[in-house]
């Protein structure tokens, strides 16, 4: 009998019994006056019942009841609390362990102060490569937009990856899961210039991440920033195409000529398609769309193809989802095979909704014909 293995829910791992124990532990050890046991009965009286999101807030209301302590002095003994490194924590990952999401959290909770401002955004750029915090440097950045701002411009030269990366992705227009910051979209370039170049794969995916957010209001201004950062050197070749396709990768999905011409596509390249075959066109919400196609030209171009699968949601509104397919590049004389085995499968977001369905590639940001098929009740 074959076993089908359980799934267990990302809030379970997150902050479960395990993880409280050892957040009191650690409290404790630094603090004798703090009932490591007590707090720990406080959260879990209502941990199981919880989302992360509030798992968070629930344990970091603990620690500030629990703590004989507060102020500076509360935070000097989280601070504390912290073993020497995220390696000896056992961190194995730049984005950390929700064990210390807490931490971040107390402090954007009860030291968003005038007071203890300076402590508090030191303590953030530590805490955070433990586990990032970008939220917690948000709050901050509406109640101290200034003063946030000079800690942001200082953790971009930090020695440390993951605060300088806490610079770019604290400041993102539309960092997802986050309150929006009342600040201009563009605020932070300054800050991404300083970062574009880092060495750490971390930090440059923040950058392209932040310029794909300002890309989605201010595409010429994300434009114009990539042209400015390839002609000054600012980032190494190795790394300048993937920040670029990172930053526009929406644009090419809209079709945007500019993002494409940018990226050397033509977007009026000469290439043909052949009709889209479907392997099946009646599906159920699990099953595979398998698509091929035949691309050809007339000389040699850069091609960057997508698919397109447009549906209509129960009420009727129209849905698009484009994926990528490849990048090549087309040659005379020579058939370039496109093809894809495609899972239809409803997400936590998206509900796979049966009735009439469309696929179309997308080459260089131009639409070919569609291939239509059928989604049905299982």
């Amino acid at each position: 009998m074959t076993v089908k293995a359980v799934k267990v829910p990302q809030k379970e791992i997150a902050l479960n019994i395990d993880r409280i124990t050892q957040i009191g532990r650690q409290v404790h050890g630094m603090c004798p006056g703090f009932d490591a046991e007590a707090f720990v009965r406080d959260v879990m009286s209502d941990l199981p019942r919880l989302e992360l999101k509030d798992r968070i807030t629930r344990t970091s209301k603990a620690l500030h009841a629990h703590l004989p302590v507060t102020g500076a002095e509360a935070l000097n003994v989280l601070l504390r609390s912290l073993p020497p490194t995220p390696e000896a924590a056992g961190v194995t990952n730049d984005f950390g362990w929700h064990t210390y999401s807490p931490h971040s959290d107390f402090v954007a909770r009860y030291l968003r102060t005038g007071e203890y401002l300076d402590q508090a955004l030191e303590a953030l750029a530590r805490f955070t490569r433990y586990f990032s915090a970008e939220v917690a440097v948000r709050d901050f950045l509406h109640d101290f937009p200034d003063e946030t701002m000079k800690a942001v411009d200082a953790g971009a030269r930090d020695q440390d990856h993951r605060t300088r990366r806490l610079a770019s992705e604290a400041t993102r227009p539309l960092l997802p899961c986050a309150p929006r910051i009342s600040l201009p979209d563009d605020v932070a370039l300054p800050v991404l210039e300083q970062l574009c170049g880092d060495s750490s794969t971390y930090v440059r995916t923040s950058v392209a991440n932040h310029l794909h957010d300002l890309s989605v209001t201010q595409p010429d201004l994300v434009l114009a920033t990539l042209q400015r950062w390839k002609v000054s050197g600012l980032v190494p070749d190795k790394h300048f195409a993937f920040i670029a396709r990172q930053a526009l990768r929406s644009r090419l999905k809209k079709g945007w000529p500019g993002a494409y011409a940018f990226l050397g596509y033509v977007p009026d390249a000469p290439v043909e398609l052949t009709p889209l075959v479907l392997e099946r066109t009646e599906l159920v919400d699990g099953d595979t769309l398998s698509f091929s196609a035949t691309l050809t030209t007339t000389r040699a171009v850069p091609v960057h193809v997508m698919f397109v699968i447009s549906s209509t949601t129960r009420t009727g509104k129209p849905r698009e989802k484009v994926y990528f397919l490849l990048r090549s590049t087309g040659r005379p004389g020579e058939k370039l095979p496109l093809a894809k085995d495609h899972v239809l499968r409803s997400t936590a977001t998206v509900e796979l909704t049966p009735g009439a369905y469309s696929i179309a590639l997308q080459v260089n940001g131009r639409r070919f014909p569609e291939a239509t098929f059928r989604v049905r009740k299982a």
